[in-house]
C-alpha cells in the first residue's frame, strides 16, 4: 500500500500566523483534485463551486459558482495526464478557467501548476520543431494571469518563457530533505545526479541536507544514449561502496533508466537506493517496474495523481503545505524568496 506521510509535522511555517485569505478564492481543475483539497485544507479555506464537465461531443463545460467579484483568484491545476482526461484535457481546462475568471471583475488571477507539462520539449533539437514549453507558455499568458506558482519545473529556463507574469519556481527538496533526512537514519550519504543536466539539482539537494545537519557526498550517472529514451550503457562517477544513495530528479517517466541506475549502484557496493522524485508522470507499467526493482524506497510528490496498484516501496509526501506557504506569502505582498531559504 502507498505510503503517505504527513509532511505538516515536518514542515516549517515561514510566514506568520497573522495573515487574512478573506480575499481569496480557489478554485480546481480535475487534474488533481485531491492535491487542492489539501492545499484548501491547509490554508483553512473552502475551495470555490465550480462545474467543470464535458458536453456530448466532448468540449468542456465550465461554470464557475462561487463569486469573485474584486477578490484574488487562484486556479490549481496540473497540466498532466489522468486516468480521465489527457494532458491536452487538461490543458485546456486551465485556459478556459483562466479565460472565465478573466472576464469577472477580480483583482488577480494566479495559476498554481504543481507539474507544467510540455516542460520537456524547452528547445529545438531537430529542424522544424515547435518549443512547446514556451508556446504553452505564451497560451497561458495570453489567457490573461497575473502570476505563476510551479514545483520543479524541468528546466529552471522556463521561467523566462513568461514575458509578463512572474513564476515563482518552488523546490520540491524542501518538503523531502526534512523527511528523508529525519526518518530514515541515514550512514555515508551520496547524492547522485542521474546525468549531467541534474548535476545543480543534486547539487542543492547535497546543500539542502546540510542545513538539515546531514553531511553527503555527490556522484553522477554519465549515460550513452542510443536514441531517445534508450540507454546504451551508464557508469558511475563517484564512490557508493557501504553508502545510502539518494538519486535525485524531478521526474520519472517509464522508469526504466532509474532502475538500471539503481542496479549499477547496488552492484557498486550501495547499501541502500533511494531515489527522490518530484513528479510521478509513471508511464506504462512503471509504478509494477519500480515495485519489482532494487529500489528501497521512491519518494515522490503527489503533483501528479498516481493510477493503478501502488508497490510498497513508493512512499508520497504532499506539496499542500509549501503551496499553501506560497499563497499566504503572495497574498500578503511579501517575499516567496524565503521558501527558498
Amino acid at each position: 500500500m502507498l505510503k503517505k506521510i504527513n509532511i505538516f509535522s515536518f514542515f516549517i511555517l515561514f510566514s506568520s500566523s497573522i495573515y487574512s485569505l478573506d480575499n481569496v478564492v480557489i478554485f480546481s481543475g480535475n487534474s488533481n483534485k485531491q492535491l487542492a483539497e489539501e492545499i484548501s485544507q491547509y490554508l483553512n479555506i473552502e475551495l470555490g463551486e465550480a462545474t467543470i464537465g464535458r458536453f456530448n461531443d466532448g468540449e468542456i463545460n465550465i461554470q464557475l459558482l462561487t463569486n469573485t467579484g474584486q477578490k484574488d483568484v487562484f486556479i490549481i491545476q496540473s497540466t498532466c495526464s489522468t486516468k480521465e482526461n489527457s494532458i491536452n484535457d487538461n490543458l485546456m481546462e486551465l485556459f478556459l478557467m483562466i479565460r472565465t475568471v478573466n472576464r469577472l471583475s477580480v483583482h488577480s488571477i494566479t495559476i498554481v501548476i504543481p507539474y507544467f507539462g510540455y516542460a520537456r520539449q524547452d528547445r529545438k533539437v531537430k529542424p522544424r520543431v515547435p518549443i512547446s514549453a514556451a508556446d504553452v507558455a505564451l497560451l497561458l499568458e495570453k489567457a490573461g494571469i497575473d502570476r505563476v506558482i510551479t514545483v520543479d519545473l524541468h528546466c529552471g529556463q522556463i521561467q523566462g518563457f513568461f514575458h509578463n507574469a512572474p513564476v515563482d519556481n518552488l523546490y520540491g527538496a524542501t518538503v523531502f530533505v526534512p523527511y528523508i533526512s529525519c526518518k530514515k537514519d541515514l550512514k555515508n550519504v551520496v547524492v547522485i545526479a542521474p546525468d549531467a543536466g541534474g548535476v545543480e539539482r543534486a547539487s542543492q539537494f547535497v546543500k539542502d541536507l546540510k542545513k538539515n545537519g546531514v553531511e553527503s557526498g555527490m556522484g553522477v550517472i554519465s549515460k550513452k544514449r542510443a536514441g531517445a529514451g534508450v540507454v546504451e550503457s551508464m557508469h558511475i562517477i563517484g564512490d557508493v561502496a557501504d553508502a545510502d544513495v539518494i538519486v535525485v530528479d524531478d521526474i520519472c517517466d517509464t522508469g526504466g533508466t532509474l532502475i538500471k541506475a539503481a542496479e549499477l549502484l547496488k552492484e557498486h557496493g550501495a547499501r541502500r537506493v533511494f531515489a527522490v522524485i518530484t513528479h510521478p508522470v509513471f508511464s506504462n507499467n512503471a509504478m509494477e517496474k519500480i515495485g519489482a526493482s532494487v529500489i528501497d524506497e521512491m519518494i515522490i510528490a503527489n503533483t501528479i495523481p498516481l493510477r493503478g496498484e501502488i508497490p510498497a516501496n513508493i512512499t508520497y509526501i504532499s506539496m499542500a503545505p509549501l503551496l499553501g506557504e506560497a499563497i499566504k506569502l503572495i497574498q500578503r505582498g511579501e517575499s516567496v524568496s524565503v521558501l527558498f531559504e
